[in-house]
C-alpha cells in the first residue's frame, strides 16, 4: 500500500502521520509531500527517514491513498491529478465539501454512503465533526428541528503562524516583529471571527457549519452558527442548543450518548466533571458534558462539547475513512 501525505509538513499533516502509526494503518510506502520549499527535509515515520517530496513526483509513483491538507487551492489541482492515476483521495480542504458529486463523510454517522467509486472524499470541517457526532445519536431518536451553536476554536484551526503569533505575544515581543496570522492580537483576547465575513454578516466558517450538518445529518435541520477564536490550544469547544420534535428525558439523552461511538461522556458537574480543551488534546473522541434541558423550549436541550480539532477534526477523521475504504475492499483491491 503506497500512501501520500499531502501537506505532510503541516500541522495537520503531522498528526495524520501520527495517526497512521498508532492506528498501525498498512502503509507499505510513505510518500510525505510539502510545498516546494521544504522538498528534500525529512521527516521521520515509525521510527525511519522519509524524504519529502513534490506533488508530481508522488503522483507518479501511484498512490493507493492520498490524504491531503494542504489547502483548498492545492486540492482543486493536485486531487484530480493523484485520483486520475488510480488513487483514492480524502480531502481535508472546503473545497470539495459541497459539491454535490463528492461524498462529504464523518464514518460514525454516514459512512455506508462511500462507495468503489468516489475518488475524492471530502474530510468535513472540525467544528461541523465533533457537533454532529454529539447530536447525530440524539437526531436519530428525537429529530433535531433547530441547532443553535457558538464554537470556541483553538488557534491550532488557524495553523503554525496563529500558535507563533500568540507565544510572541505572551512572550511581550514588540509588534513588528513576528508574523500576524489574526488581525488583531489573539493572547488575553476573543476573536468572534474565523474566515472571511459574507454580506449577511456571517462568515463561512458559520455558513460551512449549516451547509455541511444539512449534507451529512439532515436538510431539514435549522442551524444558526456564532465561530469564535480564542486564546486556546488543545481543542474546539461548543455550546450547543436544541430543539427536537419529540420529548426526552435527559437521563435517555445521557444513555445515548453514552453508547455512542466516538462519545465520552464527561457529566458531572457537581465534581466539577465537564470536557475542556485540555482533556481532549491528543485524544480522538468527542468529550460531552454540561447536559441540561432548555426550559424555555417545549422539547430544548443545552449540551457543551469539546474535541482535538487536530485530530477527530481532521487527521482521524481522514484515517477513519480510509480505514472504511479498507473494511470496504475498495482501497488495496487492484
Amino acid at each position: 500500500m503506497k500512501v501520500a501525505v499531502v501537506g505532510a509538513t503541516g500541522l495537520v499533516g503531522s498528526r495524520m502521520l501520527e495517526v497512521l502509526q498508532e492506528r498501525a494503518f498498512p502503509v507499505d510506502e510513505l510518500l510525505p509531500v510539502a510545498s516546494e520549499r521544504s522538498i528534500g527535509r525529512e521527516i521521520s515515520f515509525r521510527g525511519a527517514p522519509h524524504r519529502v517530496i513534490s506533488a508530481e513526483e508522488a503522483v507518479e509513483h501511484k498512490p493507493d491513498l492520498a490524504l491531503f491538507s494542504a489547502g483548498g487551492s492545492v486540492s482543486a489541482v493536485l486531487a484530480p491529478k493523484f485520483a486520475a492515476a488510480g488513487c483514492y483521495v480524502v480531502d481535508n480542504s472546503s473545497y470539495w465539501r459541497m459539491d454535490p458529486t463528492k461524498k462529504l463523510v464523518v464514518p460514525e454517522i454516514n459512512g455506508d454512503v462511500l462507495s468503489a467509486g468516489d475518488r475524492i472524499i471530502a474530510n468535513p470541517n472540525c467544528s461541523t465533526i465533533q457537533m454532529l457526532i454529539a447530536v447525530a445519536p440524539l437526531h436519530r431518536e428525537f429529530n433535531i428541528r433547530r441547532i443553535v451553536v457558538s464554537t470556541y476554536q483553538s488557534i491550532t484551526g488557524t495553523g503554525y503562524k496563529a500558535v507563533q503569533q500568540m507565544e510572541a505575544e505572551r512572550r511581550g515581543d514588540a509588534p513588528g516583529t513576528y508574523t500576524m496570522a489574526y488581525p488583531y492580537r489573539i493572547d488575553r483576547n476573543v476573536l468572534p471571527h474565523i474566515d472571511s465575513f459574507l454580506p449577511d454578516g456571517y462568515t463561512k466558517e458559520e455558513l460551512k457549519m449549516v451547509n455541511e450538518t444539512h449534507k451529512i445529518l439532515d436538510p431539514a435541520i435549522k442551524v444558526s452558527a456564532t465561530t469564535v477564536r480564542v486564546p486556546a490550544t488543545g481543542g474546539h469547544s461548543e455550546s450547543v442548543n436544541l430543539e427536537f420534535e419529540k420529548p426526552f428525558t435527559v437521563e435517555r439523552v445521557r444513555e445515548i450518548l453514552s453508547a455512542a461511538p466516538g462519545v465520552t461522556l464527561l457529566d458531572d458537574p457537581a465534581n466539577n466533571v465537564y470536557p475542556m480543551p485540555i482533556l481532549s488534546e491528543g485524544r480522538d473522541d468527542v468529550f460531552v458534558g454540561r447536559i441540561r434541558r432548555d426550559d424555555t423550549l417545549p422539547s430544548g436541550l443545552n449540551l457543551w462539547c469539546v474535541s482535538d480539532n487536530l485530530r477527530k477534526g481532521a487527521a482521524t477523521n481522514a484515517v477513519q475513512i480510509a480505514e472504511l475504504l479498507l473494511k470496504k475492499g475498495f482501497l488495496g483491491s487492484e
